[in-house]
């Protein structure tokens, strides 16, 4: 007879190399129970299925035909999904959300008897007119889960799709991948480097997807209020980057670096002073960058966001500062008051380090995935 828990079937968009936060969350946690069956089905971003097998564990990634609302739409991947749990039959289907088109596969094919978590990174805010459409199916959703995990017990609050399904919620929160944060063998010269490639300024760094709700044209805006002793270092990219960069080209403290390899971005948290992060949605539900940044010591400067769990994730005086939401001013004001202030920028990021270490890795939350796995 199986025990309950032991195969899981994880669906997220997309799973390593493949950069993404939800990514990375499903990775650690399939990383962090090596005592469980694991497989893998997300989408593939070619127009070929490709079946590999990424350190240890079967993952499936299904061919896409196109995006449509930021929705990668696949045919295969009801194929797949029916073939896996056929073949693979499991317990527990451990579902990444949102993630409209493989919500409406997994209803149609889920079997009564395998279990259902339903993990929930974010309502859909932006997508209005998806949405309309995929509501319904989101009520069914969330009525035939057994579990949903929410990020932070700040969401909750401002949340109309969760509102009905409280007893179905349990709070586990997102996990850097400490494996990727911690410093290696080279690490302190190319630190040293980036340092001296700024001739030695204080460095506030800030990176992800050059999307609106992450805010970074106010981060731009606030530029000439900011100590002259300091840069402004911007990395990633997404569609909003030449948009960005016409809007900084007044400012020689601005500097865009593209996006970054694992390596070059542990350096980067490691040699910057102060970590801005100017999300001004809730769409921004948890903050996986801002907690790597937290981790590698860095106090963080933020926008309060109602309902959102950034301000959990970085507690105001505590592990960095908060600013009223879309307030420049305000959000300068804290950046030079970190950088004035050698006491409280070293206090306020080591306790951002202690936080992240006891609350978000993988060690961290393992016995509550454990107890949620076997608690069926």
């Amino acid at each position: 007879m199986k025990t309950a828990g032991e195969k899981i079937v994880h669906i997220p968009n997309y799973y390593p190399p493949h950069i993404g936060g939800i990514e990375d969350v499903c990775h650690s946690i399939v990383s962090a129970l090596p005592d469980f069956q694991h497989q893998v089905i997300c989408f593939h971003n070619q127009k070929t299925t490709q079946r590999d097998i990424y350190e240890g564990i079967p993952v499936t990634r299904s061919s896409v035909w196109k995006k449509l609302f930021s929705q990668s739409i696949s045919f295969s991947f009801y194929t797949e999904l029916k073939r896996i749990f056929k073949e693979f039959d499991p317990d527990i289907v451990h579902f990444h959300t949102p993630n409209p088109l493989s919500s409406v596969y997994v209803l149609m094919l889920l079997p009564k008897k395998t279990k259902l978590i339903v993990h929930w990174h974010s309502d859909i805010i932006a997508q209005d007119r998806l949405y309309l459409f995929y509501q319904w199916v989101e009520k069914r959703l969330l009525k035939r889960a057994d579990k949903i995990i929410m990020t932070s017990p700040t969401y909750l609050s401002g949340s109309k799709a969760l509102q009905a399904w409280k007893d179905k919620l349990q709070v586990i929160p997102n996990t850097v991948n400490t494996d990727k944060l911690q410093k290696k063998e080279g690490d302190e010269e190319a630190i040293a480097a980036i340092r001296n490639l700024y001739k030695g300024k204080k460095i506030i760094f800030t990176f992800g997807r050059h999307v609106p709700y992450k805010g970074i044209k106010y981060l731009i805006e606030a530029a000439p209020l900011i100590s002259e002793d300091a840069v402004i270092v911007i990395a990633g990219s997404g569609p909003l980057t030449d948009e960005l960069k016409s809007r900084s080209t007044a400012s020689s403290s601005i500097h865009f670096i593209g996006r970054l390899s694992d390596d070059a971005l542990r350096h980067y948290l490691y040699a910057s002073d102060v970590f801005a992060f100017p999300s001004i949605t809730r769409n921004e539900a948890f903050g996986i960058a801002l907690a790597e940044a937290m981790y590698c010591g860095l106090p963080a400067v933020t926008f309060t966001i109602p309902d959102s769990g950034v301000n959990w994730v970085s507690i105001n005086g505590e592990t960095g500062l908060e600013s009223e939401n879309g307030n420049v001013g305000a959000l300068a004001e804290a950046i030079n008051k970190l950088l004035e202030d050698n006491a409280l920028r070293t206090r306020l990021g080591k306790n951002a380090s202690e936080r992240v270490r006891e609350q978000f890795t993988s060690d961290a939350i393992k016995e509550d995935l454990i107890l949620l796995y076997k608690d069926f």
